[in-house]
């Protein structure tokens, strides 16, 4: 049949079936083969030929019609499945039904009415249908994922056939599919040829899986999270490719190479199938580790009845199980060092523009790593155990870099920094960061010669004074992260000292310490970086004790801070004549240690108008996002608890409440934060050091700022400081905050992925909504 033929056929069949007032039954076979057999388009044509408009008007005035047509797609899907897909005719039949699930299940889901359908319990079909027992019903979605599963390791057309008797095809239950895992890395040592087939069909297999798992997407956002009876199934002991799934999704995005040999231009002249394949193994990745925090107890009572059957008593989600054991040191060499040629790649500068072909999946790539530091901490200290950990640093500050000042990456902006701060609990990652940064990535940033830690200051310096305003959240995050790291930094760079003292000229001004009950916490947080960096790494931070130096009318203003009601309304004056802290306030005063330009003509991208945008949920405050604890001076941690933390320097969780409750005027507010300001380490470091810096300045006649860096640089303050106080570092907790958040951001990238053809767009999603910048 010729593809216009194929067309026309199919394109009468969905005619037919919207059209028909009374039900079709099951039985009819000749009818519903219409819509599989002998049927040769591709996604983009069945897309076209099955508008939205009609998948509603039968699901709404057919919908047992609608009701049948899913049933008797899975009911092919689960025979073929069965028999091997033995022939070519069946293979299509498989690839047809399967886009045609792709492109009608959205539209079942949007519907609360139809919400459990997939869940209610229907005859099994397949090799099942004859046994007569109790077992002999199941959900829909069960057969479904089963035939899925089978299929993505069915000999000669997802994998490469072992062996293939004269007998007839071997039988597909019992193949033993670890023998088939699509890729080389993680447990799996052989490499499988290359098929662009196999590559295609797995893809269309794994975009009907993750169409299933979407249901989610209908779901209101709530902090009670209802799990994903979806993955529960996929994920559970009861799909019996679980462990092979897990490691060849894996291994596949790990394994791709988008640059291949270094041809130029070799992506435009050629299809990229493992690409595709690659993109859609990582979602399918992420998606199945979505179930952690799950507590399957709590299960089911917002559930239907059929629902609850079975999911309440599905047991653990394995192919988390099966990240958290990975612990070979091969196997993390090979996940971070691929990883981060991966996060790297957009980051690759050729002679020729756009000669080599750049991903696109950044942003999942980056969830995995998340959840891979979360929930493997032996993978996580690997990372930090040596300086690979700086291969992922870089891409992730390009990243915040080139976005933040773009609207539609306010997400990717969320992610990058969560994973920094996951990182910067631990005390191996600031030691990390005293490594050079030698090799120059394109950023739209200040020329510097230092260190990852002034790259990382510098960055976090750009996002919060040029950022978009969407980032305001994030300001506590990313100071708490150098206050983590700050005991560590050895010698910080003039232009970083110089971005750390600005940050505190801005956040200590008046009007905005009043402007908000919680804005005192960022001058909190920067007063301890200087604490810290004073207290345990003075001998090499010249350069910022210089600039503490020069810029100390900061400080001195910060301790006579006025907390009369005139003072504190006067200042709020300021607030009020402009409509954000994005203002003049935050540009650089001119010094010569603050220059404008930036490192070679890279600038940030722009934003583009029209551009489709997922919204995302509130990230819990930091005092939610962390817990405190103190290090000892033999570099362990002791988790402090709640009433210890809050009387630190910096942990103002309970201030902030008093804050918000205090009935006895603003004033007394400001004198209750400002009292517990930490200035006494800087003051008298001011006390002994502005004294003889201005009489070497005037027995010698100076006027050579290099000079007087040379006296700092062989300075010191032993026995004049105050007793040392504790190192505090603020971890990562896991949270359901966290976990919505991450949700709702995961799926809202998936969404976007998909609008040509349009997988979920123009359906009526509950967890975010869609905006157009």
């Amino acid at each position: 049949m010729g593809n216009s033929d194929s067309k026309l056929h199919f394109r009468k069949a969905v005619i037919q079936l919207t059209t028909k007032t009374q039900p079709v039954e099951a039985s009819e076979d000749v009818f519903w083969d219409q819509f599989w057999t002998d049927v040769n388009l591709t996604a983009q044509d069945i897309f076209t030929l099955v508008p939205a408009a009609e998948i509603r008007a039968v699901r709404e005035e057919s919908p047992s019609n609608l009701a049948t047509l899913c049933y008797k797609a899975v009911e092919r899907l689960v025979l073929n499945a069965d028999s091997g897909c033995v022939c070519e005719r069946d293979r299509q039949a498989v690839l047809s039904c399967t886009r045609l699930l792709t492109r009608i299940l959205p539209y079942i889901f949007e519907d609360p009415d139809w919400r459990g359908f997939f869940w209610s319990t229907v005859p099994k079909v397949g090799k099942s249908l004859d046994e007569g027992d109790d077992g002999s019903m199941r959900p829909l979605a069960e057969s479904l994922l089963t035939a899925i599963s089978d299929l993505l390791f069915c000999p000669d057309f997802t994998v490469e056939s072992h062996s293939r008797t004269s007998d007839g095809p071997c039988d597909i239950q019992s193949i033993d599919s670890c023998e088939f895992i699509w890729e080389a890395g993680v447990g799996f040592a052989h490499t499988p040829p290359l098929n662009h087939t196999h590559d295609s069909n797995r893809a269309e297999l794994l975009k009907l899986l993750l169409t299933c798992f979407s249901e989610e997407m209908y779901q209101s956002p709530s902090d009670t999270h209802i799990p994903n009876p979806w993955v529960s199934f996929f994920s559970s002991g009861e799909n019996r490719h679980a462990l092979p799934l897990f490691t060849s999704l894996l291994n596949v995005v790990c394994a791709y190479d988008p640059v291949g040999y270094g041809i130029p231009y070799n992506h435009l002249m050629f299809s990229d199938q493992r690409g595709v394949l690659a993109e859609l193994a990582l979602q399918t990745l992420i998606v199945s580790l979505e179930q952690e925090l799950v507590d399957h107890s709590k299960t089911s009572t917002n559930l239907s009845t059929n629902t609850d059957t079975c999911s309440a008593t599905r047991g653990e989600n394995l192919f988390v199980n099966y990240l958290s054991r990975i612990h070979r040191e091969e196997d993390f060499h090979f996940i971070l060092r691929e990883i981060g040629r991966l996060l790297n790649n957009p980051l690759l500068q050729t002679y020729l523009p756009h000669s080599c072909k750049k991903i696109t999946f950044h942003q999942e790539l980056l969830v995995l790593l998340w959840k891979l530091c979360d929930l493997n901490k032996k993978f996580l200290f690997y990372v930090l155990k040596s300086s690979d950990v700086l291969d992922i640093l870089v891409p992730i500050l390009f990243y915040l870099s080139d976005c933040c000042a773009n609207q539609s990456c306010v997400g990717l902006v969320h992610i990058g920094v969560f994973i920094l701060l996951l990182l910067s609990g631990e005390r191996n990652f600031g030691v990390r960061l005293n490594k050079p940064y030698s090799v120059r990535v394109p950023m739209d940033i200040s020329v510097f010669a230092g260190t990852h830690a002034d790259l990382l200051i510098v960055v976090f310096h750009k996002i919060i004074t040029s950022g978009h305003q969407r980032l305001q959240p994030l300001y506590d995050c990313m100071l708490t992260i150098i206050v983590n790291v700050s005991p560590y930094l050895k010698s910080l760079s003039m232009v970083a000292a110089n971005k750390l003292l600005h940050l505190l000229e801005v956040f200590s001004s008046p009007w905005f310490l009043f402007c908000s009950p919680v804005n005192h916490h960022l001058v909190f947080f920067l007063l301890e970086v200087f604490n810290n960096i004073i207290q345990y790494q003075f001998d090499g931070n010249f350069n910022l004790v210089y600039g503490i130096i020069r810029k100390r009318n900061l400080f001195h203003q910060l301790a006579n801070l006025p907390t009369d009601v005139n003072s504190i309304q006067k200042a709020l004056q300021k607030k009020r004549s402009s409509n954000s802290t994005h203002n003049a306030v935050f540009m650089e005063t001119n010094n010569p240690y603050t220059t404008a330009c930036s490192e070679g003509p890279y600038k940030t991208t722009p934003v583009q108008t029209g551009t489709l945008n997922a919204s995302l949920k509130a990230m819990p405050r930091i005092d939610k996002l962390t817990e405190t604890s103190q290090v000892s001076e033999d570099g362990a941690t002791l988790l402090l608890q709640q009433s210890d933390s809050t009387h630190s320097q910096s942990d103002h969780s309970s201030e902030t409440q008093d804050t918000r409750e205090s009935s006895s005027g603003e004033d007394d507010q400001v004198l209750s934060w400002k009292s517990k300001l930490p200035l006494q380490t800087i003051m008298r470091l001011l006390q002994v050091l502005v004294p003889q810096v201005e009489k070497i300045c005037i027995d010698k006649g100076l006027t050579d700022e290099s000079e007087i860096l040379k006296f700092l640089q062989h300075g010191t303050l032993v026995g004049l400081l105050p007793v040392p106080h504790p190192i505090l570092i603020r971890k990562y907790q896991a949270n359901e905050g966290t976990a919505l958040w991450f949700r709702t951001y995961m799926w809202g990238i998936i969404y976007l992925r998909y609008v040509d053809p349009p997988v979920w767009y123009d359906t009526d999603v509950k967890l975010f909504e869609i905006q157009r910048i």
